[in-house]
Order: C-alpha cells, then sequence, then structure tokens
C-alpha cells in the first residue's frame, strides 16, 4: 500500500470512531488521563497540518489558534490535564470547518513520502487510543454495533517453554523505507537462556490472583505500585466488574460474564503484582524478542510464524474486530520456539523501561514523539491487539505507557531464569 493510500485508509478509521459517539458525548472524558474526545477531533488534523505545513509552499496558517489548542504533544508526559470546562472548548461545528480545511489544504499540496507515513501511522496508532477511550464511555454514549466471537479454541493446556541463550535484533537498519526515531540503530544483544508462558495470562489465571487478595498484599506491590492503587481505589482490572457473586467484563459494546479463556488486560503495575504471586517476573524486551522472533538454529522470523504477512489464521489485528478471543485460539500464529499469540490478542508488558537505543537521535519533525518518554517511568510494550493496525506488526515497533495505565489493550505472560 502506498502512503497516500495509507492516510486516506487511516482518515476513514479515525472518522468511523467518531461516527460511533453520540453527539452529545463528544465532550466526555471517559478516561481521565486523557483529554475530553472531542480534542482528539481536533488533534489528528492538527497533527497533519502542524506536521507537513513547515514543508509547503505558500501554506499560510488559517486558524493559528486551532493549530496551538490541538497541537501534538498537548498530552503531558505526567498525565496532568487541564481542569476547563467543556463549555470552553469550541463547538464540533467549528471543529468540523478547520478539519475540512487543512484537509483541502493538504490534499491540495505534494508531501515528503517518509512525513506521510508518520501522518499515516500517529492516526492508526489514535485508532487503537480512542477505541480504548470509547471501550471506557458508557453503552448509551455510543451507537451499538454487536459482534460474535469467531474463534474457537482447545482446553488450555498451560505450561513454561524453555528458550536457550542466543542474540536477538533489536531495531531497525537507518536506511530501513521507515521506522520512528526509537526504532533505529538496530543492534544484536545476547541473551542468556530463560523460560516463558506459552500463553498469555488469561482473565481465568487472574482471577484466582484477585480472588487469593492479591490486591490487598503490599508485599506483591512495588511502593510506588501500592500508593497508587490506594489512592485510587483499584480493586481490580478497568475491563472488569462484579456483580454480586459474577464476574463481568466490559466489552466495547456490552457487558458479559467474564470470559475466563480471554486474556486479562492490566497496568505494568497489576501484570508485575501477579508474576510476583506466581514467583516469576514479567520478561524484558529482548527475552520477548527471542521468544517471539528467534528460532532454535539461532536464525530470526520477520514475524512469529514466518515470512508470510498477518492474516486472519494468526489472529485478530488490523482493527478488524472489538474483542479478544481465547487465548490459544490461533496455533498458526506460534513462533519457533512454541509461543503462541505474540502478535495478537493484546499488547503485552515487558519489564524493561523505555529507552533510547544506542546513537539514538530524535527526528527533527516530531522531536517529542520518544525523547519526552525517556524518563525511567514507562516500560515498552511488544506485540498487538485487534485495534493495532497490521503496519504496526513489524519487528522493529516498540510501544510504550506508563506503568499505571490500565486502559490500553495490554496484557502480559510471565517468565524466569533458567
Amino acid at each position: 500500500m502506498n502512503t497516500p493510500a495509507m492516510l486516506s485508509d487511516a482518515r476513514r478509521e479515525t472518522d468511523r470512531l467518531f461516527e460511533l459517539v453520540h453527539p452529545d458525548w463528544l465532550y466526555e472524558r471517559p478516561i481521565r488521563e486523557r483529554h475530553r474526545i472531542v480534542f482528539y477531533l481536533g488533534h489528528l488534523k492538527a497533527f497533519d497540518w502542524n506536521l507537513l505545513r513547515p514543508h509547503m509552499r505558500n501554506a499560510d496558517t488559517f486558524d493559528a489558534a486551532f493549530d496551538r489548542l490541538f497541537a501534538f504533544g498537548i498530552d503531558p508526559v505526567d498525565g496532568g490535564l487541564p481542569s476547563e470546562p467543556a463549555s470552553d472548548w469550541p463547538s464540533v461545528a467549528e471543529i468540523d470547518r478547520y478539519r475540512r480545511g487543512v484537509r483541502r489544504r493538504l490534499d491540495d499540496a505534494e508531501h515528503d513520502s517518509t512525513l506521510l507515513h508518520m501522518a499515516a501511522e500517529h492516526r492508526l496508532m489514535h485508532a487503537e487510543t480512542l477505541a480504548y477511550m470509547l471501550h471506557q464511555l458508557p453503552l448509551e454514549g455510543k451507537r451499538q454495533e454487536r459482534q460474535v466471537s469467531l474463534a474457537q479454541s482447545e482446553p488450555i493446556r498451560r505450561e513454561r517453554l524453555e528458550i536457550h541463550a542466543g542474540r536477538v535484533t533489536l531495531g531497525i537498519a537507518s536506511t530501513a523505507p521507515f521506522g520512528w526515531d526509537n526504532e533505529l540503530n538496530a543492534h544484536a544483544p545476547d541473551v542468556p537462556s530463560f523460560a516463558i508462558d506459552r500463553y498469555k495470562v488469561t482473565n481465568g489465571d487472574y482471577l484466582v490472583f484477585v480472588e487469593s487478595g492479591g490486591y490487598q498484599d503490599p508485599n506483591l506491590w512495588a511502593p510506588d505500585a501500592w500508593h497508587w492503587k490506594a489512592a485510587h481505589n483499584i480493586s481490580l482490572p478497568a475491563f472488569w466488574r462484579q456483580a454480586g457473586n459474577e464476574w463481568r467484563c466490559r466489552t466495547m459494546f456490552d457487558d458479559i460474564p467474564l470470559p475466563l479463556d480471554w486474556p486479562v488486560y492490566v497496568s505494568h503495575a497489576e501484570a508485575s503484582a501477579y508474576a510476583r504471586w506466581a514467583g516469576l517476573r514479567l520478561p524484558s524486551e529482548s527475552e520477548w524478542h527471542r521468544a517471539a522472533y528467534g528460532t532454535p538454529e539461532g536464525s530470526e522470523r520477520q514475524f512469529p510464524w514466518g515470512a508470510e504477512p498477518p492474516a486472519p489464521e494468526h489472529g485478530y489485528f488490523g482493527l478488524a474486530r472489538w474483542d479478544p478471543a481465547p487465548v490459544n485460539a490461533f496455533p498458526r500464529g506460534r513462533s519457533a520456539f512454541g509461543v503462541e499469540g505474540l502478535l495478537a490478542n493484546g499488547w503485552e508488558w515487558t519489564a524493561t523501561p523505555f529507552a533510547p537505543f544506542p546513537g539514538f537521535k530524535a527526528h527533527p519533525s516530531y522531536a517529542g514523539y520518544s525523547a519526552d518518554f525517556f524518563d525511567g517511568k514507562h516500560y515498552v510494550l511488544k506485540g498487538g491487539s485487534t485495534r493495532t493496525a497490521a503496519c504496526l506488526l513489524r519487528r522493529s515497533f516498540r510501544n510504550w505507557f506508563q506503568p499505571y495505565y490500565q486502559y490500553v489493550y495490554a496484557g502480559f505472560r510471565c517468565a524466569r531464569g533458567a
């Protein structure tokens, strides 16, 4: 797919997401760490405009106030947000005027292919961000789309697989057609032998942790994580709720009995507490790569299953579905070591703080994309979810979040040393 087509497809994805929201709910803020939904309505166009306009001829701004209001980088690193009332935001009609004006001016110009690719991938990342924001919106705030789960699976055979020592390739060469600044400068660290779960931790696995008092035991939580949990009264994953004696799960368009064989979606802090409870730990970024892309012979694969592009038999991804599947539903997506579900059903937390690779240089057109988060307070995630665009499933792509963020479609699997 060429980049203009990629950007056009990305626009359709985000337009569709905004159309799911009833107009009266666009000024809601379903996640406290994010802006109101209406901000993102303007942000996606402002990002494209602020990114591409400096490289265009005779492209004077036509609404400098909106350019600033909806600028990229406006979500602060520390999670703090302005406390303005909803009435202080522009109307949807005003934002639509701005969006139409930006789109018309951008579509009438020629653009650098790298910057177009950057704009497209930024929008596709926000398509996933918007999905999990809308996931937390009350059901009456969005138009309903019913979806029956298609994936079937056999009973889960839990086991931990031994991965012998080897070398992995992290990152991508600077000569690659495209890569974000934190992906560049490929290097090959050695990884000692270790063991890792064949499958992601399921809702059923995590329920045992919850019912055994895992959220009440301070010995399982890092001190800052315990303080966060207590300050915000965290006692369950954000996608769960308890109704009497029944455990239920919030899907995008429904409230259903908790599917015990689906992956659990939790924060890094919750995943780490579970791992300690189990006497295990989260894998490092390098270990995850070794389990996902390595082979017993020492070579590496483009994808866990081989060289062919991601397809439906490998998992749920590509923004085609809303809900996950059982963790063992896609055996054709397993890696050479037999690890399953690595690029489907949810991102996976690692123990590795998000940090630059050797020789890192910020991209001059978006200097804060990665560098603003090299603070030791964010952790690398690998893999992908049902709402991850296929282009972001490349081996070198790195996602990251702060450890107390519960809302992303992120699960985990446990590891231990040899």
